[in-house]
């Protein structure tokens, strides 16, 4: 089951995005490669987004489906897909976070993502530098907060979604959210200074 980081993230939208009413007609996601096939590139790509080291992103991701396998019985096919994954994405980035080895290294390995297909070249590099200075800029931010806002302003989940997620109040995520858009823009408000010098 190998899985190449370079799809366009967006692939398997109408599995990830589906309705519950569309998953429950189609039978669900019955089979766990359905759902590993729906939700590699995103798990991928969210483990990078929550500081996964490049190096290190097809092992720790297929540490979460691995997990995934042992828990596909709890999916609740009433709910979105992606949300339960970042679940996974999320305790399996914090345990790769506390290890030791990890502690002094710099998290950023930028590795470019595919750009959106039928882009033009120069809208191409643009969307690629977009996405590379917010993953610098990401590492900022403490894991619970760069969390919410992934799931949040990157994923477009809901609070409600959110909290089950991330099992915390409603307030403690809008507060995550909050602080993370207010250290976000302060980072990249001190990174244009210095591009201007």
């Amino acid at each position: 089951m190998v899985g190449s980081g370079t799809e366009d993230e967006r692939e398997p939208v109408s599995v990830i995005r589906s309705t519950p009413a569309s998953r429950a007609s189609e039978g669900g996601m019955s089979t766990f490669r359905e759902v590993y096939d729906a939700g590699f590139t995103y798990v991928h790509h969210t483990l990078r987004r929550l500081g996964v080291r490049d190096a290190d992103l097809d092992d720790i991701t297929h540490d979460v489906f691995i997990r995934v396998f042992r828990h596909q019985a709890d999916f609740d096919v009433t709910r979105p897909l992606k949300p339960w994954l970042f679940g996974f994405a999320y305790r399996t980035a914090q345990e790769y976070r506390r290890r030791a080895v990890h502690r002094r290294e710099v998290l950023v390995d930028i590795e470019t993502e595919t750009a959106s297909p039928g882009l033009a070249p120069d809208e191409a590099v643009a969307e690629s530098q977009a996405r590379d200075q917010l993953l610098v800029l990401l590492e900022g931010l403490s894991l619970e907060q760069r969390a919410v806002f992934v799931l949040h302003d990157v994923d477009g989940c809901t609070m409600p979604e959110i909290v089950q997620t991330l099992g915390v109040p409603l307030n403690t995520a809008y507060s995550r959210l909050r602080l993370a858009r207010a250290q976000l823009e302060t980072s990249l408000n001190r990174m244009r200074r210095r591009g201007d010098r």
